[in-house]
């Protein structure tokens, strides 16, 4: 059956005279006359059956319905942009796979790492991400995922990586030296939070032995890249997943005020979907995903023992 989609040029015109709310602009912009778009906008709403301009003293506006109609054609169009150019970058040589990613944790754990998969596996291009939200693989254009567990991923095949591990963590120059002495002190400075972790912070109290409501208080960001770089800037304390700061610490731009670490209430996955489980690429990175895994939980007992 005939699908029920208006020709792309008539699209573009309408979606540029939109964005514009000008047909003299529009054909600038796309090379046409200006009665060409005027005309290929009237074949659009003659098909459509809707109008989709009005004119209010002599101003060009979009209708309702327009307003509507253009966003959805805008972002439709966006779509099949990118669709082919990745098409027209596809290297036939080589294998892809296109993986969603937490976006800290890609910055600050995977991208790190990901020179020594590409030495290993040059056969293979990664594509990276970032997504914050779960969602639903059949709604978005991903081979895999590293995610926390989520029901979302019911039909796909989630494989545990490792528990967060949350640490605080401040700039020396904010308490001039590398720690506390005693973990009280540490509310005497801002405490920084994880919009969805709010009692993060409380729960480090109590089990360091000093509950206080104070440990509610202070500024939240909804990413913990960015209270780690506020923290690097002196703003205050952070209680971040150590897999985020080893390198920060380890290079003295940060520090642990006291140490204590407290198991997060999250584990990482790496999820695929049913239908993606005997992809090579796949398979491929899961391996080394795997055993750089099992590496950073060695460093991890190490730390704890």
């Amino acid at each position: 059956m005939r699908r029920k989609i208006p020709s792309t040029s008539m699209l573009e015109a309408f979606e540029s005279a939109a964005r514009h709310l000008s047909f003299t602009r529009a054909a600038d912009e796309l090379s046409f006359t200006e009665s060409a778009i005027s005309r290929k906008i009237a074949l659009l709403e003659e098909y459509l059956g809707v109008k989709l301009f009005s004119r209010v003293k002599k101003r060009l506006q979009l209708t309702d319905a327009g307003k509507s109609y253009s966003l959805m054609v805008q972002q439709s169009l966006d779509k099949l942009e990118m669709d082919t150019t990745l098409t027209m970058a596809h290297d036939a040589g080589r294998i892809q796979l296109e993986l969603a990613v937490l976006p800290t944790f890609a910055l600050k754990w995977l991208m790190p790492r990901l020179n020594e998969f590409n030495t290993l596996h040059p056969e293979v291009t990664i594509h990276v991400t970032a997504r914050e939200e779960p969602f639903l693989f059949s709604e978005a254009p991903f081979d895999a995922a590293i995610h926390f567990d989520h029901p979302v991923w019911a039909n796909a095949t989630s494989t545990y990586l490792f528990t967060e591990e949350l640490i605080p963590i401040c700039s020396p120059q904010l308490i001039g030296g590398k720690h506390c002495r005693k973990p009280a002190d540490l509310l005497n400075y801002v405490l920084m939070h994880k919009t969805g972790r709010p009692e993060a912070w409380s729960r480090w109290f109590e089990l360091a032995g000093c509950p206080d409501a104070r440990a509610l208080k202070g500024p939240r960001y909804n990413m913990y890249a960015m209270s780690i770089e506020a923290a690097r800037r002196g703003a205050g304390m952070a209680l971040v997943p150590r897999t985020y700061v080893m390198d920060d610490i380890e290079s003295g731009q940060l520090t642990v005020p006291w140490e204590m670490l407290v198991p997060g209430a999250k584990d990482y996955y790496f999820v695929v979907p049913e239908q993606k489980q005997a992809s090579q690429a796949v398979q491929v990175f899961l391996a080394w995903l795997l055993k750089v895994a099992e590496q950073y939980r060695d460093v991890s007992e190490q730390v704890h023992a």
